[in-house]
């Protein structure tokens, strides 16, 4: 098990970079991430997969939200994603790749990666993505972890780069928001039982659950819990009770 960076504790993170739809500045962007930097945030950011193989950075799985375009991202190879543009950016961005946000960081802040589920319903399907995911970050040297609310993907991880530090992502898992999942696998997923299994070192937890007996067991034993998506000074500072860093967006934390 590999420790998350004490960079990623000392530095509140900025969620999908240091995004701002109304100056132009879009989540998961080139700009939301130069943003970030400029600022000395940590940033958090996502990734699909395209057709091809390529790990891009996009939270959704289908374009609509985003872009001009409809349908699945993983409908298309790498090159034409990145001929996409992001609606509303005043600098004209298009969906990068991993690699390219890389490229831009340099390990100028920490990176916290969530790895977005590829199953439909936070089982296993295949391992594309993470296997796109160790490779391209295989000998980058500036401090990154990964999470995601999939435990079978962080397992992956586990085998496919060891040395990478994992997260389980978390919540409450209410069975009216995820619909997809079965009461039975709410529950399971919301006491985070995949914790020791997949060899995790942090949580990323829904600040709302912060309660949970779960949460406070975990901390208790020395895991850093970071928490999402805080989104008011008066939220960050009930969230900063009890997790150790925040993902924040919509102010400046």
């Amino acid at each position: 098990m590999s420790k998350l960076p004490a960079s990623l504790i000392a530095r509140p993170i900025a969620h999908r970079g240091l995004h701002d739809r109304a100056a132009g500045v879009i989540e998961n962007s080139p700009a939301a991430f130069a943003a970030a930097i400029a600022a000395g945030y940590g940033i958090e950011l996502d990734l699909q997969l395209s057709r091809d193989g390529v790990a891009m950075v996009f939270h959704d799985d289908s374009l609509d939200r985003l872009t001009g375009e409809t349908g699945p991202v993983r409908a298309r190879e790498a090159a034409a994603l990145g001929q996409i543009a992001l609606t509303g950016s005043q600098t004209g961005d298009r969906i990068p790749t991993l690699a390219a946000v890389l490229e831009q960081v340099a390990g100028k802040v920490p990176l916290l990666i969530e790895l977005k589920d590829q199953s439909g319903g936070l089982g296993v399907a295949g391992h594309d993505l993470e296997q796109a995911v160790a490779a391209t970050l295989a000998g980058y040297r500036g401090d990154v972890a990964v999470m995601s609310f999939n435990p079978a993907m962080m397992g992956a991880m586990a085998d496919l780069a060891p040395d990478l530090p994992r997260g389980i992502t978390s919540c409450g898992f209410d069975p009216a928001e995820w619909t997809t999942l079965s009461p039975e696998t709410c529950a399971m997923l919301a006491e985070i039982g995949s914790f020791d299994t997949v060899g995790a070192s942090f949580i990323s937890h829904d600040w709302r659950d912060l309660g949970r007996a779960r949460v406070a067991e975990l901390k208790a034993r020395g895991v850093p819990i970071l928490c999402w998506t805080v989104k008011s000074p008066e939220v960050e500072q009930i969230a900063r009770g009890i997790a150790d860093q925040i993902t924040f967006e919509g102010y400046r934390a």
